[in-house]
C-alpha cells in the first residue's frame, strides 16, 4: 500500500478536523451571500478552496466555519450574525453532507453518519464589541472558539501584528476569558501577541487552541507560536493547529513578502491597496522577484517540530482555506490533506499519530472544554463586568 492510499484509508475512519476555513467570508466577498451563484454542492475550483466534493475528497470530518469581519466594519456585531447566518444557511441547504455541531458529541454522531460536522469561530474579539453579553450570545447562536483579537488590537488585548498596547490582556481581558471557559467557548490564541498567549494561559481554567497557527521556531512570523508556549499546551491540555498559509510557514515567503511590502510604501501605496496602479507596482516587483513557492514538506517540517516541543496530543490542522489568496503546492485546496498525511507517514508518524492530529485532538479538547464549563457553571454567575469596570484609565 502506497502512502497515499493508507493516508486517505486511516482518512475514512479518522478524518480531518480543520480549526479554520474562511468560506462564509468569501462567499460574502465574491457574491454577497449569493448561494445559488456559488452552489457549493458542485465544484467551485475557479473561485474558492472549498466545495462538497473537495472536502469529501480531502477527508474531512469536521469543519470550524470562520465567522470573520474586518475589524473596521462599521457594525462588527451585525456583521459577525450575518456571517453566522451564512454557515446556517449553508447548513440548511446541504443537510445530506454538512451536519450542525456544537458539542464533542455532535461531531463523533456526524463521523458516524459520514456528515461533515460543522461548527463556528468567531475570528476577533471586536466582533462582541466589549460586551460579554454579546459574547454569550454568539455563543447562544452556536459560535464554539473566539480568536481573542484579528490583525489589529482591541481595547483589551494585544495582536501580534499591531503594536503592543495592553502588555498582553487587560482585566477585561482577562474576565473574557474567565467567561468563555464558563460558557464552553475555545479561547482562540492565533493572531495574539506572544504576550497575550501567556497571559491567557495563565487565565484559562480550560484547553486553548491556536486554530490556524504555525510554529516560530521554524518560520520567524509572529502569528506563529514560539516554542515557550508550544511547551506549556500539555499542562493546559489544549493544541496548536497547524496552518498552510505560505507567508507563515516559509521563510523564504516572510522575507519576500517584507520586501514586496516596503516596494509597496516605496511607490507611495499601503501594502494591502489593490488599486490597479497599486498592482500594477505589486505585479512588476512579483516579475523581477518571482514568489517563493511553500509545499507539503514545509508545512510537515512545522510539524514536526511542534510534535517535539508540544507532543503529539496537542496538534490539529487549520489550513486557512478562502482565507488566503496563495496556498502551498500540493496544498491548493480543501481536497489536499491526503498528500500531508501521506508525508508524514513517509517521515515516520504512525498511523495513531496521524489519528490524533486529524481526529481525536480537537474533539477531546473541545469535550475537555466543555467539563470545565459544567464545573463553572455550577460555582459561578455569568459575569456582568464591563470594561469601563474593570480597565479603568489610570491618574
Amino acid at each position: 500500500m502506497t502512502s497515499q492510499e493508507a493516508a486517505r484509508e486511516l482518512l475514512r475512519e479518522f478524518p480531518v478536523v480543520d480549526g479554520h476555513n474562511d468560506l462564509p467570508w468569501a462567499l460574502r466577498e465574491q457574491v454577497r451571500y449569493d448561494l445559488d451563484a456559488r452552489d457549493i454542492a458542485a465544484d467551485q475550483s475557479a473561485h474558492l478552496h472549498t466545495d462538497i466534493p473537495r472536502l469529501r475528497a480531502g477527508g474531512v470530518g469536521a469543519q470550524y466555519w470562520s465567522v470573520y469581519v474586518r475589524t473596521d466594519s462599521p457594525d462588527p456585531v451585525a456583521a459577525t450574525l450575518e456571517q453566522i447566518d451564512c454557515v446556517r444557511q449553508l447548513l440548511t441547504r446541504h443537510p445530506e453532507d454538512l451536519r450542525p455541531a456544537l458539542t464533542a458529541a455532535d461531531m463523533e454522531a456526524a463521523r458516524g453518519e459520514g456528515r461533515v460536522a460543522s461548527l463556528m469561530g468567531a475570528e476577533g474579539g471586536h466582533s462582541i464589541a466589549n460586551s460579554l453579553g454579546t459574547l454569550r450570545g454568539l455563543y447562544g447562536l452556536g459560535v464554539r472558539y473566539m480568536t481573542l483579537t484579528h490583525n489589529d488590537n482591541v481595547d483589551w488585548a494585544d495582536s501580534a501584528t499591531d503594536e503592543p498596547k495592553a502588555g498582553g490582556l487587560t482585566a477585561f481581558g482577562r474576565e473574557v476569558v474567565r467567561e468563555m471557559n464558563r460558557l464552553g467557548m475555545l479561547v482562540d490564541l492565533s493572531h495574539v501577541a506572544a504576550t497575550t498567549m501567556r497571559d491567557a494561559l495563565d487565565a484559562s481554567s480550560a484547553p486553548v487552541i491556536f486554530s490556524h497557527s504555525s510554529a516560530r521556531a521554524v518560520c520567524d512570523h509572529p502569528r506563529n507560536v514560539p516554542d515557550d508556549v508550544l511547551e506549556r499546551l500539555p499542562a493546559n491540555g489544549g493544541m496548536a493547529m497547524v496552518t498552510f498559509v505560505p507567508k507563515f510557514v516559509l521563510q523564504a515567503a516572510v522575507d519576500w513578502t517584507a520586501a514586496a511590502d516596503e516596494n509597496m510604501r516605496a511607490h507611495g501605496f499601503h501594502h494591502l491597496d489593490t488599486t490597479a496602479e497599486a498592482m500594477k507596482v505589486h505585479r512588476a516587483f512579483e516579475e523581477r522577484h518571482p514568489r517563493p513557492v511553500a509545499t507539503v514538506s514545509t508545512v510537515a517540517d512545522h510539524l514536526d517540530h511542534m510534535r517535539e516541543a508540544a507532543g503529539i496530543d496537542h496538534l490539529g490542522i487549520g489550513g486557512d482555506y478562502d482565507g488566503t489568496a496563495f496556498t502551498p503546492d500540493g496544498l491548493a485546496d480543501v481536497s489536499g490533506y491526503p498528500n500531508l498525511l501521506a508525508e508524514l507517514l513517509d517521515r515516520g508518524w504512525s498511523k495513531a499519530d496521524l489519528a490524533k492530529l486529524t481526529w481525536k485532538n480537537a474533539v477531546r479538547v473541545l469535550d475537555a472544554a466543555e467539563e470545565v464549563a459544567r464545573g463553572l457553571q455550577a460555582t459561578r454567575s455569568p459575569s456582568n463586568a464591563t470594561i469601563e469596570s474593570l480597565d479603568a484609565p489610570a491618574g
